[in-house]
């Protein structure tokens, strides 16, 4: 047979589209045989950043972290899997043995699968948003044109999200209801002084937990609690204006109208 079937698996929870791919079960794996975020990333051949930021972004999505991370500079520090963590990565390579035999069964049956392929490329979503976080819908204000959407990230962060009217219906937004937030990194603004008075409804005070220089930008991620992290992206030059550093308290605000939610 000239084509082959090959199957990836994730990880999903609630049908709501936040996902585990294999490349981060990986880093889970490694960080749990080394104990060290940049040993792990040296195994995987990823960069040190590239891992703070899978794990950042799997921590966003899980209902409970899933590392437990000490502090340790640019050399990384001690860290391990907490038992949410070793459940899911123990979980994962039960369902990835059970995946694997089930696609070399179906394989044996399909004589032909370019249109399966077509099919299977034009079905996937990626989303570009540099956050992207789980949680519960607390609140939903219907209006005749917009709706308002209250999120609870954790104990301490509510996101509050203006979408449709027809969008509310369509993803059944109600008190209880399982949704993932998305918010681009370029739309969060930073303020050093938490008694600024803005109209944006999203105003989140957290700690700085690492900032990443680029050429031109900065990235800025904030610890706002519960191994939840926000990223924003300023330029190099506002970031030197307000002598931003690490472990600095620091306040992020941004518009309703930046948050995407998304169902399943």
């Amino acid at each position: 047979m000239a084509d082959k079937l090959e199957g990836r698996i994730w990880l999903a929870a609630d049908s709501t589209g936040n996902t585990f791919a294999l490349e981060q079960m990986r880093l889970l794996d490694a960080i749990q045989q080394s104990g060290s975020i940049s040993a792990a990333a040296r195994e995987l051949g990823i960069s040190y950043k590239t891992a703070w930021e899978r794990l950042e972004r799997m921590n966003n999505l899980s209902a409970e972290p899933l590392v437990t991370r000490s502090a340790g500079g640019s050399q990384g520090g001690g860290s391990r899997l907490t038992p949410h963590g070793e459940s899911i990565l123990a979980g994962f390579a039960r369902l990835q043995q059970q995946h694997s035999d089930f696609v070399s069964q179906l394989g044996r049956q399909v004589d032909r699968l370019d249109d399966l392929a077509s099919f299977v490329k034009s079905n996937q979503l990626v989303s570009s948003a540099g956050n992207q976080f789980l949680g519960t819908v607390t609140r939903v204000q219907p209006g005749a044109v917009n709706a308002e959407v209250t999120l609870r990230v954790n104990d301490a962060v509510d996101l509050v999200a203006i979408i449709t009217e027809q969008s509310r219906i369509d993803l059944d937004a109600r008190p209880g209801r399982t949704l993932v937030a998305l918010v681009k990194a370029s739309s969060v603004l930073l303020s050093s002084s938490p008694e600024l008075s803005v109209s944006a409804r999203n105003i989140i005070t957290g700690r700085i937990a690492r900032l990443v220089r680029g050429k031109v930008n900065t990235d800025v991620h904030i610890d706002i609690g519960d191994d939840k992290t926000l990223n924003a992206v300023i330029t190099n030059r506002s970031a030197a204006r307000m002598g931003l550093a690490e472990n600095q308290s620091i306040t992020a605000f941004f518009k309703a109208s930046s948050v995407i939610l998304l169902g399943g």
